[in-house]
């Protein structure tokens, strides 16, 4: 699958990885940005908020799926809401989330099973789909569709490197790289 200008490829090779990649868009998050996170049970879809939350400067160590609360808010250098959709069954559901609410432009919303209600995603969103390769690696592509997502996606690219003995991108360390 080729990599266009609005979607990356990447090899996810653990669970730190995971993380470390969201620490990196967490680093690179602009207020009113929304991530979509696609991906079956265990993928890593909440491995990757935690490390977009440590990336906000948020506690990370708090973050746990929102299966059962559906909704979970932390506060960084910018809010981000963690929204979770995998129990909800029918779109009247969502309504009493309040997603509407948290959809501004003061807000970081990722929403995990984000492919259960496309039709409740803004126009303009990254989408991060993960899948397993192994039990544990992962593969990850990243779509921007919008605009604001396109310069999210553009931002993120810089803190990706090549690796010349690989065939596939690596991460920088975000932590000991400026996001700027």
């Amino acid at each position: 699958m080729a990599t266009s200008i609005h979607s990356l490829n990447l090899i996810l090779s653990s669970a730190g990885e995971t993380e470390l990649f969201g620490y990196t868009i967490g680093r690179l998050l602009h207020r009113g940005e929304v991530l979509a996170l696609i991906g079956e049970l265990g993928a890593g879809k909440t491995a990757l908020v935690r490390g977009i939350v440590a990336g906000l400067d948020a506690p990370a160590a708090s973050v746990t799926s929102p299966t059962f609360l559906i909704v979970h808010e932390y506060q960084g250098r910018l809010p981000i809401v963690h929204i979770d959709w995998y129990r909800l069954q029918r779109l009247e559901e969502t309504e009493s989330i309040g997603l509407a609410d948290y959809l501004t432009e003061e807000t970081v919303v990722a929403i995990e099973w984000a492919d259960r209600f496309p039709q409740l995603l803004p126009e303009d969103r990254l989408e991060v789909e993960i899948a397993h390769r192994t039990r544990t690696t992962r593969r990850a592509r990243v779509e921007a569709r919008g605009p604001r997502s396109r310069l999210l996606l553009a931002r993120i690219r810089k803190m990706i490197r090549p690796v010349p003995q690989s065939a596939r991108p690596r991460l920088r360390d975000a932590r000991k790289t400026s996001p700027r």
